[in-house]
């Protein structure tokens, strides 16, 4: 029997054939989790002049000694600035944000004063720079903000906005299409019989792809006969996508024509069956044309996490996210003992229930079937068991795969 082709030996097979996706514009409102494909680079500088950082009076600090009387000259608002100067034994008012007025040094805050028609008192003496934030304290025209290859998050498009970049360099997204397979399968809310399947494969690993900042498609349901698969993956492999995602079918029962199909099509498998639990059967290959088709089993816990461990890095890869692709596993301790494990990385659907030393503390639930969904909805993590892993004892280190939330 040809032995099971490694988790780690089959990722890095997925992960080399990605190449870098094509890049747009696109302004900042549609810039959220996209991946720059060239840093933010900003166009001014911020502050753009000394500002003062509270409200209060701005002043020379050798004059606003401890009980000194400052004559108000004048205001200093945010987008308003005082036109004169600060000059000896006079004090302009100012509010947060308000540029600091020639010849000022220095922020009294307004509760270390007291005002009395057009004379202030300071209560506390100032000291030279105090609350003042200086000209480019946060960045300056010219400065790298964000390198190529981040993924943008909320607060990174208002650094942009800032910088006064209207519109952001980006990879364009990956087009997934997702095919499924069986007899069985029907979809949400069209009345099953008991021998049907509901359809959920879609579901989750279109969440997972369009998280991982695909465009998603969902070509339809093949029935089990080869015409049909063939069919329905050569009208998939034509249609313009970049990944052709799988479900179902991709074993070696009677009714398991998904490889086949693909191969008859043009597609070359580089990797099918894996030492994996769940999801022995994972397929990936390329088209003559250069599609990635990922196959996933159709078991719908087996096809989660699969997607989750390849389908997911391989997405962050086609748009050249400058974090490792590859799933980052956490540490954390074993809250039950363990029997050895067999020759297959097995990804256990795991409860926290505890947490020691800061390091969470997991325990796998009861039954880990690769059908059952409420198991899989109820898990807050996977527990990574290596091939051959000995028997462990409660209390040792593990390691855990976050699951997508």
């Amino acid at each position: 029997m040809k032995a099971l082709m490694p988790v780690e030996e089959a990722l890095q097979r997925l992960l080399s054939a990605a190449e870098l996706l094509g890049s747009e514009s696109v302004a900042l409102e549609a810039a959220d989790g996209r991946v720059l494909a060239a840093p933010v680079i900003a166009r001014r500088t911020t502050p753009g002049a000394d500002v003062s950082a509270m409200d209060g009076y701005a002043v020379r600090a050798g004059d606003a000694t401890l009980d000194a009387v400052l004559r108000v000259t004048g205001e200093s608002a945010a987008g308003r600035p005082f036109a004169g100067t600060v000059t000896p034994g006079s004090a302009v008012r100012i509010f947060t944000g308000a540029v600091m007025p020639e010849g000022a040094d220095a922020v009294v805050i307004q509760e270390d004063t007291k005002r009395e028609g057009d004379a202030v008192t300071v209560t506390e003496a100032a000291t030279i720079g105090r609350h003042i934030r200086r000209a480019g304290g946060d960045f300056a025209t010219g400065d790298t903000l964000l390198p190529a290859g981040h993924r943008l998050r909320a607060r990174d498009l208002a650094l942009a906005a800032s910088a006064d970049v209207a519109e952001l360099a980006v990879i364009r997204r990956p087009r997934v299409g997702l095919l499924s397979t069986g007899d069985e399968l029907v979809r949400p809310g069209a009345g099953a019989a008991a021998h049907n399947v509901i359809l959920s494969n879609i579901y989750s690993v279109g969440a997972l792809a369009r998280r991982a900042g695909a465009e998603v498609a969902d070509l339809g349901i093949l029935p089990d006969t080869m015409a049909a698969t063939q069919e329905g993956v050569h009208a998939a492999l034509a249609s313009g996508i970049d990944v052709l995602v799988t479900t179902g079918g991709a074993s070696v029962g009677d009714h398991d024509l998904v490889a086949p199909a693909l191969t008859a099509q043009g597609v070359e498998l580089a990797v099918h069956k894996i030492a994996l639990r769940p999801g022995k059967p994972l397929m990936f290959g390329r088209s003559s044309a250069g599609t990635l088709v990922v196959g996933l089993p159709g078991n719908p816990v087996s096809a989660h996490v699969c997607a989750l461990l390849f389908l997911v890095p391989l997405l962050r890869a086609l748009q050249g996210e400058a974090v490792a692709p590859k799933p980052a596993l956490k540490a954390a301790r074993l809250g039950v003992d363990l029997k050895a494990n067999d020759h297959r990385m097995d990804f256990m659907r795991a409860a926290i229930v505890g947490e020691e030393d800061g390091v969470p503390v997991v325990r796998p639930v009861p039954v880990q079937d690769s059908s059952m969904l409420r198991v899989l909805a109820r898990a807050d993590v996977l527990l990574v068991r290596p091939p051959n892993a000995p028997a462990a004892l409660a209390g040792e280190p593990c390691q855990i795969l976050p699951l997508e939330d």
